[in-house]
């Protein structure tokens, strides 16, 4: 069974992606689904402390997992993914709106 938080909160999402761990735990999840040991393998932390990061971000929604046997599979969820990249593509598109507002009103100025 896949677990995963029912709601993201944007600001979770974003402070699970302030910690470098939790950045490098997640460029290793996207190239696919991984065990806890796995993980931990590729980072200076122990298993407990990758467990905790992954927890956080669990809940933050980023990642799901699933038991096999007697460990749990992480993976990204792609739903969490595509709610950061839509947000990411709303801050870009207002910057891009100022920027053109600003200088439309310089070229205006000096025409």
């Amino acid at each position: 069974m896949v677990t995963k938080k029912a709601a993201r909160n944007g600001v979770a999402v974003h402070a699970a992606l302030a910690d470098d761990t939790r950045q490098a735990i997640v460029r290793l999840l996207l190239d696919g689904e991984r065990a806890v040991g796995e993980i931990a393998a590729h980072l200076p932390i122990s298993r407990p402390a990758v467990s905790k990061h992954l927890r956080l971000l669990e809940n933050a929604g980023l990642v799901q997992f699933r038991a096999e046997g007697t460990r749990n599979v992480y993976a990204i969820d792609p739903g969490a993914l595509a709610q950061l990249r839509d947000e990411i593509d709303k801050m870009w598109e207002h910057a891009l709106r100022r920027y053109a507002l600003v200088a439309n009103n310089t070229r205006a100025r000096r025409g």
